[in-house]
């Protein structure tokens, strides 16, 4: 199952999850949307963490704007394809996973396609309308969404599962006003790590999910709150809707 440099290569987390764990990891796919300053630390970390298959979806070319906080994208980048650069990065990365990606809008005559057989869809996105795309998505196949989300210094993320929690829906009913924000590059990364966190958790059955509960980061006083989620029954998407 594993090559001998596959077990050196995990043998510190192998520690903790077993080859049983690992395997798992190593048979899943996982569909991220974003290769940004979300998508950036998420794929990353998956990738060493040995997340067997990871799709990786963007529509942007690197910018130098881009570069305080998308660590995948260097400044010999600018101007290359946000894909094209991710790919190159995640395959010296890490070998021994298969890195597929797609430059394209995400949009509702494409989002059942491009996320194919994934395990998960992980939100790396920067606006709402995209989320809810995603969201249904998830709903229709089955499949968890980690959502993330980040302005200036203070970033969110929780963990959806169909049939067993809220939805994004629930939580965000209508999309906040489209806005160029502020952001810091600590924020997605640190953001983008409790994500990929939780897909780690999920795959390997490690630990507590972030289910129900808001991961609320404030960087401006280096706090962190927990808000009770609960699932809407009148939800278009996850709960009776207008039936």
């Amino acid at each position: 199952m594993f090559s001998i440099q596959e077990l050196d290569r995990y043998k510190r987390q192998i520690m903790l999850f077993g080859e049983e764990g690992q395997k798992r990891l190593k048979e899943a796919t996982i569909f991220i949307a974003g290769a940004g300053g979300l998508g950036s630390p998420i794929s990353i970390y998956l990738a060493v963490a040995g997340v067997g298959r990871i799709v990786l979806a963007d529509k942007d070319s690197v910018e130098l704007t881009n570069l305080n906080r998308q660590i995948l994208h260097f400044n010999s980048d600018i101007g290359e394809r946000k894909t094209t650069s991710a790919l190159r990065k995640l395959k010296e990365l890490n070998p021994d996973v298969t890195i597929e990606v797609i430059d394209t809008t995400i949009d509702e005559t494409n989002v059942l396609e491009i996320i194919g057989d994934a395990d998960g869809i992980v939100d790396a996105m920067d606006n709402f309308p995209t989320r809810y795309l995603l969201n249904s998505a998830a709903y229709t196949k089955k499949i968890p969404f980690f959502h993330g989300g980040i302005r200036g210094l203070c970033g969110q993320a929780t963990t959806f599962i169909p049939g067993k929690t809220a939805c994004l829906s629930c939580i965000f009913p209508h999309p906040p006003p489209a806005e160029v924000f502020p952001v810091v590059g600590v924020t997605p990364g640190l953001i983008g790590m409790v994500q990929a966190n939780e897909v780690i958790k999920y795959l390997t059955g490690t630990g507590e999910l972030l289910t129900d509960r808001l991961f609320y980061w404030d960087g401006e006083r280096a706090t962190v709150d927990e808000i009770t989620l609960e699932k809407n029954p009148s939800c278009p998407v996850c709960g009776k809707g207008d039936d």
